[in-house]
């Protein structure tokens, strides 16, 4: 309904005071109007109205302040006074507000429509009235050393007037400090770190906000400049800032080298390239930078920290190393005389020139004859006319070469060679290129050698091609195997990749240079890739039995393919990206990717991606947490062996968290099971857009796994590692509880509001106490009090070593609901497709359809039971989920 504007009532209110009387639309039906309600924020109240009528009970609608309520929680109660649907009716409508906030003060009345004309009740009011409440409470920050800076707090009531009052260091501020109670804070500055709070104060009380903390940290360094400096170093000094009670400890200087001719931008905060950085003890506030390029360009910055954090860093600096000399000879000197000329020769110096090579100096002497110096420039070859008085044959030369900032070391004097007849020219003592041949090869030697390796070209196209059929072809890679004394299933093979699709090359799909070269290990061949039975298809992909032949051996893989339409390049590149992050992946708990090929389609512009995955023996952890509860032989799990899984979990999330990578759907059922019953975290990165069950889609938002999502990130959809440790968390009680629903009784579209009011899951029946210490940490309010998942790891490593060892129950056989039948056997895959599910008609539930698979794929779901797994009827009867342990 719409609004209805207060004239409006008004006017139909006139209209029946002024009809006839005696006739039932002119009798005021109300017998109870709603009542007052004064209740503090955030509480529930309930208004209440009830009217006598005769004939079809009419339906009431309620207004606030004058205006029609839309979307209210309202209900309606029925009560018939008579036998007869005819007779008079009792019609009581309950208005519910949950929450009480500013915007529900006012008036409410309730009003009905009775023949053509409407009847309004007396008004009731809600007013609010309670502590104050905070709009804006004080944030963490870091300062530097005696610099001012504000702190912001506001409050409101009703009731007001709501005064503030600031706390440093839990003692309030004085007025001789000049700090009245208002919300804006002004401090002078600090000389060491501080905690800040304010209290708010009305007539009900008072409100104490969060504490802030103030880190106090150096103040930025200044003064830098060069006092020294030598081809390959360069010494700096520089002031430090102040930095209040605490003394500096260590200050970092980095230096990078300049663009060609660009440099860095002043004040720029990051370097273009890796930095060289170099820490130094203070004082004195000195450093020596060594083994820097000579002749080149660099900007150097300081930082300076102490037991509080580093200080904010200098502006760069522009420096530049001076030219030297060249630190070698040249190489390969050669001198030949004949006649009256001498012809030398050599190469450039192999050690570096430190500058920019000028030309090279030479020197050459006889017995008894003075030295002789020239210039020759960048030539590296000179011919010497000489006099008959300087042909002895102890003649000898050297060279040196030269940059702007003078000579470097001569070479050792080389004796002049006289030139022997039959020589076609002089050539190097020390020849650094082959003579040329004296002779050439005849024609037929060309065309023999032509012959033999075309012919070699042509034998190892023909291997090559005899390989790669008798490689692909059907049935030749599924040989019976014999693994840990089992017999390997047997594969039926349904489909293979066609040799005919369109090949979709990286080159052909216009994928950047840099990603094409980071993928070099991640894609795989397609025709190397032979598929099996399906173990799960769903909504969102299929995931099958595959093996995949490498190059010396068959390994048996799950091939799970996603039909996710990519519709562009960029998301293509994106899909390949997040495939190299996934195969760098180098951790025991942590699923790793073994590759990705495409299926081409013809239609699409893109093909679609089939990503290559570890086949896991014992599927999900929340599939089999289920069966161990309700399969047909429940096993008991002991406590060791949960917090052995929390404990695997928490050590895979560890190694991505110090990876920045962030999970954003973890839960048991992304969690797999290896055949050491080891927990791999898994489903991530490339099935991050991919979601199945327990998920709720909120207007055009993507569909989210709300149950396990932190608060923060239901509000505004900001993921970080701390959200994964509240995900963690639940996964915690999933585990605890063998597999239950989080949240039973709670609405997904009710997960924010229940979690703003303070709830969180209860305590599972049988938790140790320090676990479920341990959840409650991970589903604090304020992300930063939550631990980390590396303390999360060393308190369940802990807590398990504290626990008695246990024995392990022998393994469980997951119900493979195949079309063949119900028999049991083992049954796993990476991945989260749904598996495909053809119900016998003798099962309780076998009026569901395949979409209503549970997700784990290994139950059906009975509609007065979901979302809770059921057995088949002729398994037993075991009771749903939600109705033991207090799900």
């Amino acid at each position: 309904m719409g609004r209805v504007p207060l004239a409006w009532w008004l006017a139909l209110c006139c209209w029946g005071s002024l009809a006839p009387n005696g006739s039932q639309a002119q009798k005021d039906p109300f017998v109870r109007s709603p009542g007052n309600i004064t209740g503090a924020r955030e509480l529930t109240g309930t208004l209440q109205c009830e009217l006598l009528v005769h004939g079809e009970p009419p339906e009431v609608t309620w207004l606030r302040n004058e205006q029609t309520l839309e979307l209210a929680d309202s209900t309606q109660i029925l009560v018939p006074l008579g036998e007869d649907e005819q007779d008079d009716w009792k019609v009581v409508s309950k208005l519910r507000i949950l929450s009480l906030q500013l915007s529900d003060v006012g008036s409410y009345r309730c009003a009905v429509v009775l023949g053509e004309k409407t009847f309004v009740s007396q008004p009731g009011y809600i007013g609010l009235e309670g502590l104050p409440y905070f709009l804006e409470e004080p944030e963490d920050r870091t300062v530097t050393a005696n610099t001012p800076f504000n702190l912001s707090c506001r409050a409101q009531g009703p009731p007001e007037p709501v005064n503030l009052l600031w706390l440093q260091d839990a003692v309030p501020l004085s007025l001789t400090m000049g700090h009245t109670p208002q919300h804006i804070l002004r401090v002078p500055g600090l000389n060491k770190t501080s905690s800040f709070s304010c209290e708010a104060h009305n007539a009900k009380g008072v409100t104490t906000s969060r504490t802030a903390i103030i880190t106090v940290l150096p103040q930025r360094p200044h003064d830098l400049h060069l006092v020294s400096s030598l081809p390959t170093k360069l010494e700096v000094v520089w002031t430090p800032g102040l930095s209040g009670i605490y003394p500096l400890t260590h200050c970092t200087l980095q230096a990078v080298l300049s663009d060609e001719g660009v440099g860095i931008r002043l004040g720029e905060p990051d370097p273009p390239e890796e930095p060289l950085t170099v820490q130094v003890s203070v004082p004195p506030h000195q450093l020596q930078l060594d083994n820097l390029r000579p002749h080149s360009p660099y900007h150097i910055r300081v930082a300076c920290a102490s037991s509080q954090g580093p200080s904010p860093w200098t502006h760069w600096l522009p420096v530049e190393t001076p030219e030297g000399v060249p630190l070698g000879p040249p190489k390969n000197v050669t001198a030949i005389r004949n006649g009256t000329q001498a012809i030398v020769r050599w190469q450039e110096p192999m050690a570096p020139l430190q500058g920019t090579l000028l030309g090279y100096r030479l020197a050459y002497r006889g017995q008894d004859t003075p030295e002789v110096l020239m210039d020759i420039g960048l030539k590296q070859e000179v011919t010497l006319e000489l006099r008959e008085d300087r042909t002895v044959p102890n003649l000898t030369v050297c060279v040196a070469a030269y940059t702007a900032s003078g000579d470097g070391p001569w070479s050792l004097p080389v004796p002049l060679k006289p030139w022997r007849p039959g020589q076609r020219q002089p050539v190097h003592l020390l020849v650094s290129e082959p003579p040329a041949p004296s002779f050439s090869w005849p024609w037929w030697y060309v065309l023999l050698g032509a012959v033999v390796a075309a012919a070699c070209v042509f034998i190892l196209a023909l291997f090559l091609i005899h390989r790669r059929k008798k490689e692909t072809r059907y049935g030749e890679v599924f040989e019976p195997t014999v693994e840990r004394g089992e017999l390997v299933v047997r594969y039926r093979v349904r489909k293979s990749y066609s040799r005919r699709t369109t090949e979709a090359t990286l080159n052909s799909l216009g994928i950047s240079e840099e990603l094409k070269e980071k993928l070099r290990d991640v894609m795989v061949d397609r025709h190397k890739v032979a598929l099996g039975k399906t173990l799960g298809e769903g909504e969102f992909g299929a995931v099958m039995e595959g093996q995949l032949n490498q190059d010396d051996s068959i390994l048996k893989v799950a091939v799970k393919t996603m039909k996710i339409t990519i519709c562009t390049r960029s998301e293509l590149e994106d899909f390949l990206s997040e495939a190299v992050c996934m195969k760098e992946f180098d951790h025991p708990n942590v699923m790793r990717l073994i590759g990705v090929c495409f299926q081409g389609s013809e239609l699409d512009g893109f093909p679609a991606p089939v990503v290559i995955l570890p086949f896991m023996k014992h599927g999900d952890l929340h599939s089999f947490l289920l069966y161990s509860r309700l399969g047909d032989q429940p096993v008991f799990l002991p406590t060791q062996m949960l917090v052995k899984f929390m404990a695997d979990i928490a050590s895979g999330m560890e190694y991505l968290s110090t990876k920045r990578f962030i999970h954003r759907d973890l839960a048991a059922r992304n969690c797999m099971l290896n055949e050491n019953m080891s927990v791999c975290v898994a489903d991530f990165g490339l099935s991050k857009k991919i979601y199945n069950g327990d998920y709720y889609r909120q207007g055009r938002i993507a569909k989210m796994p709300v149950k396990w999502i932190a608060i923060e990130s239901l509000a505004d959809r900001v993921y970080t590692s701390k959200s994964d440790v509240w995900s963690f968390g639940v996964t915690m009680w999933e585990i605890a509880t063998r597999g239950q629903t989080p949240y039973p009784g709670v609405e997904n579209s009710e997960i924010y509001d229940y979690l703003r009011q303070g709830n969180r899951l209860k305590q599972p029946v049988d938790c140790l106490d320090g676990l479920y210490a341990l959840m409650s940490q991970c589903w604090e309010l304020n992300p930063q009090d939550r631990p980390s998942f590396s303390q999360l790891r060393e308190d369940l490593e802990n807590t398990l070593k504290t626990l008695p060892p246990a024995q392990e129950p022998d393994e469980i056989l997951y119900v493979n609901m195949d079309e063949g039948g119900s028999h049991a056997e083992p049954l796993g895959a990476a991945g989260g497709a749904d598996p495909p599910t053809q119900p016998d008609p003798k099962d309780s539930c076998s009026c569901l359809t395949a979409a209503e698979v549970h997700p784990a794929g290994r139950y059906v779901l009975c509609p007065s039971t979901a979302p809770g797994p059921t057995l088949p009827a002729d398994r037993g009867s075991p009771t749903p989920p939600g109705q033991e342990d207090g799900a």
